[in-house]
């Protein structure tokens, strides 16, 4: 199936959108807050709405029969009969952007049966473009710069993998499970789509994150240029992320193949106090939610991993 269409006009807004941030971005500008759907505050600004009006607005003009899911949109269960449906998260870091350390991007995916098959990830400061179609590869637009294509890194071994984790989601329980894992390095970025495009550029080789929440927009365009660069987005336990759900954030439990059973991973988790599903209070609002994210190489098995951890075993091969 041929995406050019689609990608031609994701890449026209996502840059359309990126105009529109850097205005506000280069401004003064007021921060709100609004409820999420964990009952937790999260900033917004006017950049975000903006942004995600111009984009919505194109994209129902281009494809009045798709459905959308839009961060700053209200939802309607009408996209649930859809059989394409496109993704938007019109400034993803809205906290760096706030903080103006330009780890912020522009985010439009496009889901077909539940998959996602068209991504574009702009990052309007550093004026980095990613985009991917399913059987198309993916590519990096930089500047004036022709279009390259991009391949993960073939490292296996974790000892010599570079981590990439966010700024703003640390917790003890992070820590213990990189020690656990012992990666050789770890840098600090915003925006899910920044930290993949580090992957795809080879500039790291993995991205774990810990916190319960992920919405269908923070991964569905990172997700389809990470696949076509030869990597993976997985949850802890490999299980493949589906999107159009009935509720707005990624589900759990829907398998990749050649992972391993859940309880290959259950010596790791108890030993970091990271057993994510339903454990705690919150337990019936949560266990929803895709509390711990894999982005991986297509080499690289965290579960093997997590399975041999004590022989330090790894598994060779790509994918």
């Amino acid at each position: 199936m041929n995406f050019q269409h689609e990608i031609n006009v994701a890449v026209e807004l996502a840059r359309a959108a990126g105009a529109v941030l850097l205005e506000h971005y280069y401004s003064p500008f007021l921060v709100e807050q609004k409820m999420n759907v964990l009952d937790e505050l999260e900033e917004v600004t006017a950049a975000d709405r903006d942004a995600n009006e111009l984009i919505v607005s194109r994209l129902r003009q281009e494809f009045p029969g798709d459905g959308i899911l839009a961060e700053e949109s209200s939802d309607s269960q009408h996209r649930l009969d859809k059989e394409r449906v496109w993704l938007i998260d019109p400034m993803d870091g809205t906290k760096n952007f706030i903080a103006r350390d330009g780890d912020f991007a522009v985010q439009i995916g496009l889901a077909l049966g539940g998959e996602s098959v068209v991504g574009v990830v702009y990052q309007p400061v550093r004026d980095v473009l990613y985009r991917a179609a399913r059987g198309g590869g993916a590519w990096i637009e930089t500047g004036s710069k022709s279009a390259e294509r991009l391949v993960v890194s073939e490292q296996t071994n974790p000892k010599e993998m570079i981590l990439v984790s966010s700024r703003s989601h640390r917790s003890p329980r992070m820590d213990r499970v990189v020690r656990a894992f012992g990666f050789k390095n770890e840098m600090w970025r915003g925006s899910v789509g920044v930290k993949v495009g580090l992957i795809v550029e080879q500039q790291a080789d993995l991205y774990l994150h810990l916190t319960p929440g992920t919405k269908e927009w923070d991964t569905s365009a990172p997700e389809v240029i990470l696949h076509e660069a030869g990597g993976r987005l997985t949850d802890v336990f490999g299980q493949r992320l589906r999107y159009n759900t009935e509720r707005d954030f990624v589900r759990d439990m829907e398998y990749l193949r050649d992972v391993h059973p859940l309880s290959n991973t259950e010596p790791l988790l108890h030993r970091t106090n990271s057993y994510p599903i339903g454990m705690d209070q919150r337990a019936e609002r949560r266990r929803h939610y895709t509390p711990t994210t894999t982005y991986r190489l297509p080499g690289t098995s965290l579960l093997e991993h997590t399975r041999h951890h004590s022989s330090e075993h790894t598994t060779p091969g790509r994918a």
